[in-house]
């Protein structure tokens, strides 16, 4: 591209890329870029602009993209080019699109139908570029829009087509693996396809179905060694050679595959034996490509069932690869070795003095890699040197990660084979004086575990030793500037718990040491608290075998300084070394016993001598204890407020949950004279739920209903937000209008609210052996094992049972005028109480808003309703009716062009009436009108004066 139009490129696309190759600096190639962005839109926007030149800015954004910045408006262009007719201009849209796009852009669903028709093309270049767009874009939803047609193409004439469909039923099968479970059987039948090509394709899939389920393939074994044969046979084209290797790869995945099947299976492993034998004799080891196929081999022997010949041949070219100069030879070699020693432990000796060299080699990686080696073929013979050689190299790195991971393994090599109580204590400090923030805590504890518990052994007299080593060699590390806290632990609990017993030292000596810990970490809370509990315990065990102890002056002023201290567990641990001090020698025997920190503890669950104190807390009336499981359950049940505690809030606002509602009592009918009855039909809402309402009839055609609150698409402004069966942003007006005939018709009650939307990672060899590499190599390989690693301590694994609470619903009865029942879920709980404190019911009250439902029936203009305190015998009223005990309506005929106006001249001054209109009414403030509302809102239970007055303004106006 160095010559003006190199590729068929314009000047100036050569001059962009030139220029941001000679940037200096990141500010001015974000120069170049954005001017580049700038130019690149005000071309793509206009309508002159050719194909030819398009398809060059495009690939232009692509220097964009790969740049950081923001391509996006070009996108579309991108798409539109996958529908053109020229090849070349196709091409390079599927190109762009796919590098553009990811598999859930919302452009996607824009190229879906251009993709199956170019898959159905006659031209195998337009079929291969969609099947590349498909393998990138098609996600799990748009998968079988085109899945027939790629099934279909496993079968077309063209080998790059064929194999292109295999890769996009793999790609299909790791989106989504039940997409395409019925067609697994297509990958057996693409596997003895006529191209090598094919099979090849063909391979990665069946490798990752091998690896889900590795017996359903057993039967392919002798197919996948014939392929291999027919390889090592050099039967394929030239053109799949690579560095006169034949097809390589194929190689790699054949073997990979084989060593899935051939694991822990003889009959199958005996199948591929001379085979991979055979691989690794022909393998070329001058040429990388040929190492990575004999270390594959190698890989593939350590996990077949082991068979003498093959692992000779592959510890003949382990032996290669640790000769070589190489570096990343050396590396394969141990890391070969390290699969072969888990088979035979014996290799490892033949190959004991490039082990050490490579455990010298200045190379970190290689280093490590031998320490990984070590760690394997650690025995009793051979635990000295390799811990100590590892601890060595945990001081000299600063990788806090790995030097975690060394002292791990440091440890746990040196509580398996400890050769001794000394050299295992000496060990531990080592690791914990150079590694002891980076040690995990656990392994702290298990130190301090191993100390009290010894090493399982019934002579005691070992585990006295190992502890008075121990403590003479903390006493001797104390003196140490820079102590990690986690191991100045370790030395307080050891020389609290062990450093009298055996009588070496005095009590007054050791609780000196633990002040002069305490007093140099005097910021650590956690190393004060262990010296402060050291202390007590050696008092305590002084005092308990009779011997006087003196209190030390610093240990006197070190108890004032955690009296003082604003440290809640210092404070307590001080008051417990005070009144230690205070205490006899039996109670003492008691409160602290010598060495019995691993004395297991019996716990009674149930706490039996609790039983008297239980059982007369319940004669007093105390509450019974409920099971957790049990109590889960009714956990919001427990929360609600009792009868007497509900009437006597009635007036106040209530901002507890409503207890669970119950039908209220069925009132015993009265049956007023004709005149005086209104027609009582169906509730408004079950109507609304059974059918919504379209329109709004006319008072003449509407029969009189029940007078209920219209709460659809409302949601509370207390309380859960609730289900709306409308959009939840609509809004309601509801207006009640009261009129009465011994004063005013102006009086007007309007409610509107507003529902809120809640959204959401060298050394050569040298010729001679020097005397103490010889030693180094007997030290770590001559030594036959004493005993196996020992089996880690088995975890107990604690199952936790979560308890579900009993959902319980309650279902609400509604007696209509047939007695037909109707039941719903309960609504959630409301924190406004409307409920008249003077009625006394015996079932819990409800939810004031289920009872003022259909109060306002928006499909009436006008309905009267008669609100008498006793229900009639065709329906049950909602319990608040009492309350318009007083009042009463007249039933008008449904051909009265004037129903509120007939009845208010029927009735004159004698009751009040309630009614709905769709009229906005004006009115002014009127003094009269202000003090009915006012008694009107009384009389519905609601006190106003509260915390916030203007509480029920929009409900009642």
């Amino acid at each position: 591209m160095g010559s003006q139009g190199g590729f068929g490129q314009s000047k100036e696309f050569l001059d962009l890329i030139k220029s941001i190759g000679e940037a200096r600096s990141k500010a001015e190639e974000d120069r170049i870029v954005l001017r580049e962005i700038e130019m690149l839109k005000a071309r793509l926007a206009s309508p002159n602009t050719s194909k030819y030149k398009l398809k060059e800015y495009l690939i232009r954004l692509l220097y964009v993209e790969m740049l950081g910045h923001d391509a996006s408006f070009g996108y579309i262009h991108a798409v539109k080019m996958t529908h053109d007719e020229n090849l070349l201009l196709k091409r390079t849209g599927y190109l762009t699109v796919t590098l553009f796009l990811n598999e859930d852009h919302d452009l996607i669903i824009l190229i879906v139908n251009t993709i199956q028709k170019d898959l159905k093309s006659d031209n195998y270049l337009v079929v291969c570029a969609a099947l590349n767009a498909v393998c990138r874009l098609i996600n799990e939803e748009t998968i079988p829009v085109v899945l027939p047609q790629v099934v279909e193409l496993l079968g077309h004439h063209k080998e790059a087509v064929r194999r292109k469909a295999v890769m996009a039923l793999h790609r299909f099968y790791q989106r989504a693996p039940g997409s395409v479970s019925h067609l697994i059987s297509n990958f057996r039948k693409r596997l003895c396809d006529n191209d090598p090509g094919v099979m090849r394709a063909t391979l990665c899939p069946l490798f990752d179905l091998i690896m889900t389920d590795v017996d359903s393939y057993k039967d392919l074994v002798v197919s996948f060694v014939n392929i291999l044969k027919q390889l090592a046979e050099r039967r394929l084209p030239k053109s799949y050679d690579y560095h006169q290797m034949q097809a390589p790869f194929i190689q790699i995945k054949l073997l990979k595959i084989l060593s899935v099947l051939g694991s822990g299976d003889k009959k199958a492993s005996e199948q591929m034996y001379a085979m991979v034998g055979d691989i690794i004799r022909k393998s070329d080891s001058t040429t990388n490509i040929g190492n990575a196929i004999l270390y594959e081999c190698i890989c593939c022997v350590s996990s077949l069932h082991p068979n003498p010949k093959l692992l000779e041949a592959a510890a003949d070219a382990i032996s290669k690869f640790l000769k070589s100069d190489s570096h990343n030879l050396k590396y394969l070699g141990i890391d070969a070795l390290s699969r072969l020693i888990k088979i035979s432990p014996e290799i490892a000796e033949q190959h004991q003095l490039a082990v050490i060299d490579c455990l010298e080699d200045p190379d970190d990686t290689l280093k490590r890699k031998t320490f990984e080696l070590l760690y394997k073929m650690t025995k009793s013979s051979n635990v000295e040197v390799i811990v100590d050689r590892m601890i060595n190299y945990m001081i000299s790195i600063n990788d806090n990660h790995y030097k975690t991971e060394i002292a791990s393994r440091c440890v746990e090599l040196a509580e398996q084979f400890a050769p001794s109580n000394q050299w295992f204590i000496q060990a531990m400090n080592k690791v914990f004086e150079h590694a002891g923030d980076v040690v995990d805590a656990k392994n702290a504890h298990n130190l301090m575990k191993l100390i009290a518990e010894g090493f399982g052994e019934d002579d005691g007299a070992s585990d006295s030793l190992l502890r008075s080593s121990a403590v003479e060699s903390y006493l001797g590390i104390m003196g140490e500037p820079k102590l990690p806290s986690a191991f100045l632990q370790v030395i307080c609990w050891v020389l609290g718990e062990y450093g009298t017993a055996d009588g070496k030292y005095s009590a007054s000596y050791i609780s000196g040491k633990l002040c002069d810990v305490a007093e140099a970490h005097s910021t650590d809370d956690t190393v004060k608290a262990y010296a402060v509990t050291a202390i007590m315990k050696i008092h305590s065990f002084e005092i308990a075998s009779g011997r006087k102890v003196d209190m030390l002056p610093e240990c006197q002023s070190l108890i004032e300084e955690m009296l003082a201290s604003n440290s809640t567990d210092l404070q307590q641990r001080g008051y417990e070394l005070q009144e230690v001090t205070c205490l006899d020698a039996h109670a003492l025997v008691n409160i602290l016993p010598m060495d019995s920190t691993c004395e297991k503890i019996e716990i009674d669950k149930n706490l039996p001598f609790l039983d008297a104190y239980v059982q007369q807390a319940l004669e007093k009336g105390a509450q019974p204890y409920i099971p957790e499981n049990e109590r889960i359950g009714i956990s919001n049940i427990s929360n609600f407020p009792t009868q007497e505690h509900q009437e006597s809030s009635a007036h106040t606002l209530r901002f507890e949950p409503y207890e669970f509602p119950k039908p209220p009592p069925v009132i015993p009918p009265v049956h007023p004279s004709s005149t005086e009855l209104v027609q009582v039909t169906e509730p408004a809402y079950i109507s609304d739920i059974q059918q919504p309402a379209t329109s709004v009839p006319s008072a003449s055609n509407t029969e009189s209903s029940e007078i209920k609150l219209r709460l659809d698409g409302i949601q509370k402004k207390w309380g859960r937000p609730t289900f709306s069966s409308t959009a939840p942003s609509t809004f309601i007006t509801d207006t009640v209008k009261i009129q009465n005939e011994a004063t005013q018709h102006d009086s007007v009650v309007s409610s509107s609210t507003k529902a809120r939307d809640f959204s959401q990672d060298s050394r050569k060899q040298l010729p001679e052996i020097s005397p103490e590499k010889q030693k180094l190599a007997e030290s770590l390989f001559g030594g036959a094992s004493k005993s196996d690693r020992e089996q880690p301590h088995s975890q107990k694994v604690l199952k936790t049972q979560h308890h579900t609470g009993d959902k319980t619903s309650v279902n609400k009865s509604t007696t209509s005028s047939d007695a037909t029942s109707v039941k719903s879920s309960e609504p959630p709980p409301d924190l406004l109480d409307l409920g008249e404190p003077s009625v006394t019911r015996s079932a819990p009250s409800v939810d004031p808003f289920k009872q003022l439902e259909g109060l306002l029936d928006l499909t009436q203009e006008t309905t009267p309703i008669n609100t008498g305190g006793v229900g009639t015998s065709e329906s049950e009223a909602p319990y608040f009716m009492p309350l318009f005990a007083d009042m009463s309506l007249t039933s008008q005929s449904d051909n009265d062009p004037n129903p509120v106006a007939n009845m208010i001249n029927k009735n004159g001054l004698a009751g009040s009436t309630v009614a709905y209109s769709t009229q906005q009414m004006n009115k002014g403030p009127n003094l009269k009108e202000a003090l009915e509302k006012d008694a009107f809102v009384r009389q519905m239970g609601v006190t106003t004066s509260g915390q916030n007055p203007n509480l029920f303004k929009d409900l009642l106006g």
